[in-house]
């Protein structure tokens, strides 16, 4: 769908309009990041507090994971809110949850506003994410995507490193005040970007579509992206035609009927043909499993609880300094993750950061059924061993860096046809936002049950299991185009995976499937 701008127009000047474009984006994901880890700083604050606000450790638990409860009820109406308004309304929109959210995080008067609070936040943060990964996937073309998309992962750890510092820095309340400014400033940035031109295209906006273009494309003149142009052109003709006659075999000369059904039968429809689809079904069921393998191999589930747990496994330091710590180690292996994914591939790094990732979850079990006592418990602040070692800190910081290098949103990013972007997008938000709430109230549970080092043992466990999983199920997609990768998933393309082992195994079974077939005989 997306190919490359003449060479009249430099790489650099390409790279430099399609950042500006996702820069109010950028923003956005730091108000992300800030929601989302918040509550790391919130909970010890008050753990059983002396004064104020005090919150048991269940009510902890619960309100460490609440955020990630509701966040799939926004997730579910940020599709249709990014398919009516547009992806550049849709910047605008979602940022009134965050703004009512802060303020009354800032008012809390009592533990159900609170609970309020946070729960509004993981609303604002599921509406969100459609439309970011959305976006930047629509005005990147294939060269620069991946670099674009894996550098956003890096404003959103921006995010979590601002919150982690200003718990730090100021009470939680003040902290909560400061975040309000992130949400206004994202409103007022996201006047100054463009739509992208295949929503245009798709109401009928060829001439703002075609100017959309040209901005993303270096300030390029219209004869510069005019192949492109026409490419996005005839596949928006492709895909406005209707899904249901198409799929019955019928002419395009003849009369379509569909559109005069009633709203709850087209609903049921485009769910059937469209979401139902093996081009979207085929990518949404790789997305989720690697949200969940991604998610449950060890950082995700401890983060609510993060500052405890440095206590509890005898860290070196102030734990508050550690975790702010997290958030710059975080930022630097998003970049790192940009700066490495044209070279070595989505599929690679995904893979090798996962594994890694295990491996660390697997070292901080064996220290743990080592060095500390199994009475202790992350979540009662009177179990904590007194020593204070180097060596869990630097484990834990390994587990946060191989962490960081996954991108499970950037494949959310690019997974997904036109039709059912904004619904498959926003769907498989709200799938993994429900599977980091379990990760995150199971944590307690789990540390009850196994203690802290059968529970990092249970992550790495979920780790390798995904590690294999992907290996064989995981296509490249680093330098496609969305409408090859939309063709793969039709089937219609060969597997984008190129290894010694898969290729061997493909070779294999073609041998075997040509010796089944019967031989012909003149």
């Amino acid at each position: 769908m997306v190919m490359e701008p003449k060479k009249t127009i430099s790489r650099s000047r390409v790279f430099l309009s399609q950042f500006l474009a996702c820069l109010a984006l950028n923003v956005l994901l730091i108000g992300l990041g800030m929601s989302i880890s918040f509550v790391t700083m919130v909970v010890p604050e008050v753990l059983h507090a002396k004064e104020g606000l005090s919150l048991n450790e269940r009510q902890a638990s619960w309100f460490g994971s609440m955020a990630f409860l509701c966040q799939p009820l926004g997730s579910v109406f940020s599709g249709p809110l990014l398919d009516y308004f547009g992806r550049k309304k849709a910047l605008i929109l979602v940022n009134i949850p965050h703004l009512i959210a802060w303020l009354l995080m800032y008012y809390a008067w009592d533990v159900p506003s609170l609970f309020l609070a946070n729960a509004l936040l993981g609303i604002g943060t599921g509406i969100m994410e459609a439309p970011s990964v959305t976006y930047v996937g629509e005005v990147s073309d294939p060269m620069l995507r991946g670099t674009l998309t894996t550098l956003s992962n890096s404003f959103t750890s921006t995010g979590m490193f601002v919150a982690y510092l200003l718990g730090t820095v100021v009470p939680w309340r003040q902290a909560a005040l400061l975040s309000l400014t992130v949400p206004m400033a994202t409103m007022v940035l996201v006047l100054m970007v463009p739509e992208t031109p295949i929503w245009l295209l798709s109401k009928g906006r060829q001439k703002e579509a075609l100017q959309s273009l040209c901005r993303l494309r270096g300030w390029a003149k219209p004869e510069d992206v005019q192949e492109e142009f026409n490419d996005l052109l005839q596949y928006n003709d492709n895909i406005s035609h209707c899904v249901i006659c198409t799929s019955e075999g019928k002419q395009e000369t003849e009369q379509c009927m569909h559109s005069s059904y009633n709203i709850f039968k087209r609903i049921s429809l485009k769910f059937k043909y469209i979401l139902f689809a093996k081009e979207t079904m085929r990518p949404f069921r790789l997305v989720l499993a690697y949200f969940f393998f991604h998610t449950m191999s060890g950082l995700h589930p401890v983060k609510p609880n993060m500052v405890n747990l440095c206590k509890a496994l005898g860290m070196k330091f102030d734990p508050k300094v550690i975790v702010v710590a997290v958030g710059v180690v975080l930022i630097i292996t998003n970049l790192l993750a940009a700066a490495i994914v044209k070279f070595i591939g989505k599929r690679k790094l995904i893979l090798s950061s996962l594994f890694a990732t295990a491996c660390c979850s697997v070292a901080l079990s064996v220290y743990a059924a080592t060095k500390i006592p199994s009475n202790v418990f992350s979540y009662e602040v009177n179990t904590f061993t007194k020593e204070a070692e180097l060596l869990p800190l630097i484990v834990f910081m390994m587990l946060v860096t191989f962490t960081g290098l996954g991108i499970p949103w950037i494949l959310l990013s690019e997974m997904f046809p036109f039709k059912s972007r904004g619904m498959a997008t926003s769907l498989a938000a709200a799938f993994n936002y429900l599977i980091v709430f379990l990760g995150s109230k199971t944590n307690y549970n789990l540390e009850a049950t196994f203690h802290i080092r059968g529970t990092f043992a249970i992550y790495a466990i979920i780790g390798y299991i995904g590690v294999v999983f992907l290996y064989f199920f995981l296509p490249e997609t680093e330098n496609k185009t969305l409408v090859e990768i939309e063709d793969f998933y039709k089937g219609n393309q060969k597997i984008f995976a190129d290894d010694f082992f898969i290729n061997s195994i493909r070779k294999n079974k073609f041998k075997n499937k040509n010796a089944d077939k019967p031989m012909l005989v003149n």
